[in-house]
């Protein structure tokens, strides 16, 4: 089966080795995704304005690849601070409420920079 990287540019993607995303088949991995936290519409203290982001951005790259949120069937939620899970939920719903993928939702004691509370992963998979 071909292989397809997808890569969006990060200055991450080259200093560690990794991609946005794979495709292999009608299988698609998306690496873990934090928000682009701006200090404006995304702060560091919102759970539900990174998610949202997140989400966004993620919805971008699936189009891309000529396929939806519809087509997610898993996310992976990791957070900081459990506490946020109502914010966080609150913003996956928006994208999943009918599609509802498999899901965690976990908390760690830390993501790669501070200002990050969630950082998400996900599977989809195309019908084909």
């Amino acid at each position: 089966m071909k292989r397809e990287n997808i890569l969006t540019g990060s200055p991450w993607e080259d200093k560690m080795g990794y991609c946005r995303a794979v495709r292999i088949g009608n299988i698609i991995e998306v690496s873990g995704t934090v928000a682009i936290v701006d200090g404006e519409k995304v702060k560091a203290d919102d759970a539900y304005a990174q998610t949202y982001n997140i989400l966004e951005r993620i919805e971008k790259v699936l189009e891309d690849l000529n396929v939806g949120m519809k087509d997610v069937i898993r996310t992976r939620i990791f957070t900081t601070d459990i506490s946020t899970f109502e914010d966080v939920a609150k913003a996956h719903a928006v994208f999943f409420k009918d599609v509802k993928p498999t899901t965690g939702f976990y908390e760690i004691s830390k993501l790669v920079a501070p200002e990050y509370l969630v950082e998400i992963e996900f599977t989809a998979v195309v019908q084909e």
